[in-house]
């Protein structure tokens, strides 16, 4: 038995006027559950606690609540020593327990055929259905989607169901344009949903993407999107060139200021070619103090990405090849990528015959000088693709805190991704606000990121510099060698 000290959000909407905490110690049990400890609460401090569960065993979803921000079963989620409880991201009718039925109604049901128009599924079909039907409709998912706090989006767990039924030959309904209806194309592919999934189902990538490829062969795409295939299909790449890129003014090989402690092919992307050159130019400077040789095919195309997030998909195989193609002749056995996007969509969308890392991954496996730190605070902005789609969470944080002083903020999409800055912009400025009061509420000097899309979208929509990790790793280096050149 082990004594427990945990908080949790109390709000009785007929009497109180806002929600409160209240701090409880319990003794509970060695690896008890959060849902033991709302029960011993219940049972021996304050009979008053309205909570909900039901099977006690992760199948029904109904004891979902958040745990220190994240969403969770109570069920399942081992207890800790000052965590704190509070109510999912929706309307509360009483403590814990949200009003779950104004979403659950959204969740389309099945039309079935009748007579001989019914069609039963084939093996292949049923294993494509597999990943989509796990859904225990505990909306996990729907409370942390950034989409529907800005927009009319049904939400993760409607686009999930429409793609289920879509693959469902008993189904008849309307099912793709549903899903372009109730806001398909607003999904930033954040993956937040997929994260706070209990039962890890990947709804953007099994759902969405697959509901945009299915508009897309409907006629439904957007305009913008259809202009950025036809620019990718022309160019090569997604964004237009307006100033002379990064690849023009670099080699094809860049050796290190002192001795080789690894050989990377560096995966540029379209944006820090064409648009946020300054930021990779920085990137190279900090390769080449801190010993990593750097190739840079001139081959290398766009990734692919804005293709796959928008369903537009006929000529992702033709980039894929071009790209794989590019850095495997000359026997790189590590690709590098700085862009958050490239970097997922390498590591998920691709099967390559080399390793994926992202910069900080890199930096940080063989190690960096240290810099000088720099007398400013700065709150970092975790990129969807980087954070959620790669993992890649504490690596920019250390590098961070050997330069200047770090403030963490909540990690919400900044509104760039999935198409969604392109083809619905007044959404992704939405969330770009959100963004901007987040920035305010640190205090912050500067904002830090590590994706050109968050970079280039949040400078619109914040008063603060927004600079990329390398942009001031560099800064620091610059000031390390004021320093020590004033001591000359």
């Amino acid at each position: 038995m082990k004594d427990l000290r945990v908080t949790v959000l109390r709000f009785d909407t007929k009497k109180d006027p806002a929600p409160h905490p209240e701090t409880y110690t319990v003794r509970i049990n060695e690896g008890a559950r959060v849902l033991h400890v709302l029960h011993a609460i219940h049972d021996e401090i304050d009979p008053t606690l309205s909570y909900r569960y039901c099977c006690g065993s992760g199948q029904c979803g109904s004891c979902a609540v958040r745990v220190d921000g994240e969403p969770v079963l109570a069920c399942m989620k081992e207890a800790t020593d000052g965590i704190t409880i509070t109510p999912l991201n929706l309307p509360v009718k009483k403590d814990l327990v949200v009003d779950l039925l104004p979403k659950i109604a959204t969740i389309a049901s099945l039309v079935p055929a009748q007579g001989e128009a019914m069609q039963l599924p084939t093996i292949a079909q049923i294993e494509e259905i597999k990943p989509l039907r796990d859904c225990i409709e505990c909306l996990a998912c729907v409370s942390v989607c950034p989409a529907m706090d800005v927009t009319s989006f049904l939400g993760p767990t409607a686009m999930r169901q429409e793609m289920r039924l879509a693959l469902d030959p008993r189904d008849t309904g309307s099912r793709v344009p549903d899903a372009v209806r109730d806001g398909l194309f607003t999904c930033t592919s954040c993956q937040a949903c997929f994260v706070a999934c209990p039962k890890k189902i990947q709804i953007p990538g099994k759902a969405i993407e697959n509901l945009r490829a299915l508009a897309n062969r409907q006629g439904f795409t957007l305009p913008r999107h259809q202009e950025v295939a036809a620019l990718i299909k022309e160019t090569g790449r997604s964004v237009v060139r307006t100033a002379p890129s990064f690849m023009e003014q670099v080699g094809t090989t860049i050796e290190p200021n002192g001795p080789v402690k690894a050989t990377v092919g560096f995966f540029v992307g379209c944006m820090y070619n064409l648009r946020q050159q300054q930021s990779a130019l920085d990137a190279i400077e900090i390769l080449r103090r801190n010993g990593i040789r750097v190739i840079i095919p001139r081959d290398q195309i766009c990734c692919g990405s804005p293709l796959i997030r928008t369903g537009q998909l006929d000529y992702v195989d033709t980039l894929k090849k071009r790209n794989i193609d590019a850095f495997r002749t000359r026997g790189i056995d590590t690709v590098m990528t700085m862009c958050a996007g490239c970097g997922s969509t390498l590591k998920h969308d691709y099967v390559t015959p080399f390793k994926v890392m992202d910069i900080n991954e890199i930096l940080t496996k063989y190690g960096i000088e240290l810099p000088a730190k720099l007398p400013l605070t700065a709150t970092y902005h975790d990129p969807c693709h980087l954070m959620r789609g790669q993992g890649v969470k504490e690596e920019p944080r250390q590098l961070i805190r050997q330069v200047v002083d770090l403030v963490e903020m909540p990690a919400i999409c900044c509104g760039s991704g999935g198409g969604v800055k392109s083809g619905l912009p007044e959404e992704a400025a939405a969330l770009g606000e959100r963004r901007r009061e987040e920035i305010r509420k640190t205090g912050a000097d500067i904002v830090i990121t590590s994706c050109p899309f968050c970079e280039f979208h949040i400078a619109s929509h914040s008063d603060k510099p927004v600079k990329n990790i390398m942009t001031v790793l560099l800064e620091g280096y610059r000031e390390k060698d004021r320093l020590a050149e004033k001591k000359k």
